[in-house]
């Protein structure tokens, strides 16, 4: 019944409010994953949903502990197995996001990983993954990550390796490259990294198995890494000579020199292990620091190498028939946003069940760590959340503005002020953690030191954290709602000319956390409504132009992660999903257009997708981790974005408004 109602609501979308039909049947919709959200529920009043990244993650499981030489798991490396296979692409690799191009480093990862728990070079799937990566230059054009493996478990010498030297821990703030001039993730991989370069152990690999057949060359004559697409010629080859010269002379260093660097590296994560949840709260981060403790011999029950390697066991997604290890955790993150989406959803009971997530949140707030970032804003007091159960001294400025505002929203339903200390506390955080050109990144200010994607580690090119359009305008969209104006503040006024200026010919903005132009898009036109631009204001215009021109013919909205590529022309049709569909929308009616007919069709599109339980099925990846390298699906946002969307779209049509009164 709701597919005709909707059909005549896209022909009379700018007249008359919809008919009670309409009403009736997406308010039943609406209810159904309402109930299903609430079910998944914690009992401490948290939401946490599966956080799933590419096969690298799941294989570099398996290699680790066959690293380190623990007893096989048969169960469990089964049922990776299972899933290592199931997202096999048809090309006979593994791509780094559902349907994407072949990556070398992961499809070689994978192959050493299934062949690690036995399946034989014979079966198709290993063939086929063995033709398609010899097919593009073999294993020798694996990725800096990957080459550090390949010599860790003794495939190809260190010399294919880009040289860092442990010594960097002992290097002053003003030197070119410093820890404090990258990102925290950066940070937290390389530090217990350089140990293991420093000692260049060799994988226990009790199996004895090798990976020589994924080789065009002899693997012990692979050389140095050429240079990554991204990266410019005159910085790489400059970068390249410093190599070299570090090559040549680190046989001589002084080994007093080189034992205090370890001390310092040892000192700097211990202080950040993070407990249980482990150092930076990122699985490549927490996988070499146990591989730290076990090359400088520290025993198995050794507090900190055993706590270390607990962290990674938490990590684990494991079902009925197959598993895989999640690259982090999400909890803060889908709690808040799991919070707004039931708060657009209303009602005494669901408004109660988000004070409870709320309530949970609340604690969780730093604000006794001075983490990392005061490298660059020392006299900032600490006030933000982090995106995982713990990490202090990562807090995340994206999920602050998230929470804040979800916390602003209750107060304002409620007429109390249970959160007013702390929301004043994320606000003095956010306001310090601005960068000098008006924007925001997500766990440093002002970290756009781009020289430094150029050097042979770098090849990645994702060594930064700078300032990006949809953290930006979360704060923007936070601050807003808080009632600071472009008129009354000067960090309101200098984040607005930030996102005017980053808009692209197009109209679309980028996402830089989310895939791609239609996260960014949906992110701005959310903080420009909320700081009172007005909806016929040329960048709003541009803007919903363009979103209503990429719509799909099925209703829907799609991006994929090809968006990321250097030669980005525009916009490349992609299969619809249900949360970028979600954004979209959400994105137009901010902007105004709950009317527009483009809306109605999208509605339409999300209730012939949602399921009999009530949510949307989402195989597709919508989120980034680092572009061009790292691709997530977030198995929350098809939970909880699309009911967020239709109950907005039910409130704006219903009400005596169309004006959007809340920052996100």
């Amino acid at each position: 019944m709701i597919e005709d109602t909707l059909e005549q609501a896209s022909r009379t979308a700018r007249q008359a409010p919809p008919a009670r039909p309409l009403d009736e049947a997406l308010e039943a919709r609406i209810q159904k994953a309402t109930q299903t959200l609430l079910a998944e529920q914690r009992s401490d009043g948290h939401w946490v949903f599966e956080l799933e990244a590419d096969a690298t993650i799941p294989a570099e499981y398996v290699l680790l502990r066959h690293y380190l030489g623990e007893p096989v798991d048969a169960a469990l490396e089964a049922k990776i197995a299972v899933y290592l296979r199931r997202i096999q692409g048809e090309h006979g690799g593994w791509p780094l996001f559902c349907d994407g191009d072949l990556d070398v480093s992961a499809t070689v990862k994978a192959y050493f990983a299934l062949k690690m728990i036995g399946d034989s070079v014979d079966a198709d799937h290993m063939r086929r993954a063995r033709e398609a990566v010899r097919a593009r230059g073999g294993a020798g054009r694996a990725n800096v990550f990957t080459r550090i493996m390949l010599a860790l478990f003794g495939f190809i010498p260190w010399r294919a390796v880009p040289v860092m030297p442990v010594e960097i821990m002992l290097l002053p703030k003003w030197f070119p490259f410093h820890l404090d001039k990258i990102s925290y993730w950066s940070r937290t991989v390389i530090v217990p990294l350089l140990v293991l370069m420093a000692k260049k152990p060799q994988a226990r690999n009790a199996k004895g198995v090798r990976i020589d057949e994924l080789f065009l060359e002899p693997p012990q004559s692979i050389g140095p890494a050429p240079k990554a697409p991204q990266q410019k010629a005159s910085w790489f080859w400059f970068f390249r000579g410093v190599d070299n010269v570090l090559r040549a002379t680190e046989p001589y260093f002084p080994k007093r020199t080189r034992q205090r660097a370890v001390d310092a590296a040892i000192a700097w994560v211990s202080e950040r292990l993070n407990g249980e949840d482990g150092l930076g709260a990122i699985f490549p981060a927490m996988a070499n620091s146990v591989m730290m403790f076990a090359v400088l011999g520290y025993a198995q029950d050794h507090p900190q190498r055993a706590i270390a390697r607990k962290s990674i066991e938490k990590l684990l997604a494991v079902h009925e028939n197959e598993a895989y290890c999640q690259p982090c955790v999400s909890p803060i993150w889908d709690t808040g946003l799991t919070c707004h989406a039931l708060l657009e959803v209303g009602g005494e009971r669901v408004v109660g069940e988000v004070k409870r997530g709320l309530d949970w949140l609340l604690p969780k707030q730093v604000l006794d760590v001075r983490g990392d970032w005061i490298a660059r804003r020392g006299d900032i007091r600490p006030g933000g959340w982090a995106f995982q159960y713990a990490n202090p001294h990562y807090p995340d400025v994206d999920d602050t503005a998230v929470v804040a505002m979800a916390m602003d929203r209750v107060q304002g339903l409620s007429g109390r002020r249970d959160y007013q200390a702390s929301l004043a506390r994320a606000r003095e955080w956010i306001l310090g953690m601005q960068s000098a050109n008006g924007a925001w990144g997500a766990f440093d200010a002002d970290n756009e030191y781009y020289y430094l994607n150029n050097i042979p580690f770098a090849d990645h090119g994702a060594l930064l954290d700078p300032p990006t359009e949809d953290v930006t305008a979360r704060c923007l969209s936070m601050l807003a709602q808080f009632g600071e104006t472009a008129a009354s503040s000067a960090a309101v006024a200098n984040g607005v000319d930030y996102l005017q200026r980053t808009q692209l010919a197009d109209g679309s903005w980028f996402g830089r956390w989310g895939m791609n132009y239609v996260y960014g898009t949906w992110s701005v036109l959310c903080a420009l409504n909320a700081v009172s631009v007005d909806n016929g204001a040329p960048q709003m215009r541009r803007a919903v132009d363009w979103l209503v021109a990429i719509q799909n013919k099925d209703g829907g909205w799609g991006e994929d992660g090809s968006s990321y590529k250097l030669d980005y022309h525009g916009y490349e049709s992609a299969p619809s999903t249900a949360s970028q569909t979600a954004w979209a929308l959400l994105g137009l009616m901010a902007a105004g257009e709950v009317d527009h007919p483009a809306v109605a069709r999208g509605i339409k599109y999300l209730a012939n997708a949602q399921g009999a339980d009530g949510f949307w099925n989402e195989p597709r990846y919508t989120a980034t981790g680092f572009p061009r390298v790292f691709y997530l699906r977030y198995h929350g946002y098809a939970k909880f974005f699309p009911l967020w969307a239709l109950a907005r779209y039910r409130n704006l049509k219903s009400g005596n408004t169309r004006a959007l009164a809340w920052g996100m």
